[in-house]
């Protein structure tokens, strides 16, 4: 009793700090406004995860966090564990932004997330998802690439995702870290945009920022790694690039 005891107290303080601090981003991101998702609880997460057990991890570990699979009340879930972040917002960043862009075929579904442990939990749809590799394939490292129409079309529907962020709001999303890692293909090879811990929300009228550089090294756009100048501009750019490219595939192929 004594032990049970103690373990609630601690998740309950678990969720005042994590509750607090999401809070507290959610109204300054986006003035409290989001779409509602669903709270789990740790009982939850532990028994779908086995208490996070390797053999229930899933895709490829980050340094950052996590990804296992699980089933709740019925349904399997993907589950994403921060383990230890660079910056302390990221889990809560990445809550934020994502119950914000949920309902958007080009990112990955947020159910919901659990504020039980002393980092977050989030609980996002299961598609039977597949990673892309550095390569931009799927499997292991040396798998064969994807025929050159389906990297076309995974690099529009991604291109697509990053427009929505910069042109759906009020104030501009930059999500700071697109690599191969971080877009999911679910079952019927629709790309699928995830983590948007490093994203940042611009203030409102304004089309750039500049801050410390964040994202990952070898992925980062060059202008903003040496610059430290992130804006809505570039991106836009790459989304004309992709759709040219993908004409001239289109009228080579034919």
């Amino acid at each position: 009793m004594e032990f049970w005891r103690r373990k609630k107290d601690k998740e309950r303080a678990c969720f005042l700090k994590n509750g607090t601090v999401f809070l507290q981003q959610l109204i300054a991101d986006c003035n409290g406004i989001s779409n509602p998702i669903r709270m789990f609880s740790s009982d939850q997460i532990s028994k779908a995860t086995d208490h996070f057990d390797a053999e229930c991890s899933i895709l490829d570990a980050s340094s950052c966090f996590t990804w296992y699979k699980g089933v709740i009340e019925g349904r399997s879930y993907v589950i994403k564990r921060f383990t230890e972040p660079w910056y302390e917002d990221e889990p809560y960043n990445d809550i934020v932004l994502s119950s914000r862009v949920s309902n958007h075929t080009g990112f990955l579904k947020l159910i919901g997330s659990c504020l039980e442990f002393p980092r977050p939990v989030v609980v996002l749809e299961d598609l039977d998802y597949t990673v892309l590799n550095q390569r931009g394939s799927v499997g292991c490292e040396d798998a064969l690439l994807l025929p050159w129409n389906a990297r076309l079309k995974i690099a529009r529907e991604v291109a697509t995702a990053i427009t929505y962020l910069h042109t759906a709001f009020p104030r501009i999303i930059i999500h700071r870290n697109i690599k191969p890692a971080n877009v999911l293909l679910d079952k019927n090879g629709t790309a699928k945009l995830t983590d948007l811990s490093h994203a940042v929300t611009l203030p409102e009228g304004k089309c750039w920022i500049e801050e410390p550089v964040v994202g990952t090294y070898g992925y980062t756009d060059p202008i903003y790694f040496s610059t430290g100048s992130a804006g809505e501009r570039r991106a836009c750019c790459i989304r004309w690039w992709f759709e040219r490219h993908e004409a001239w595939s289109d009228e080579n192929v034919s």
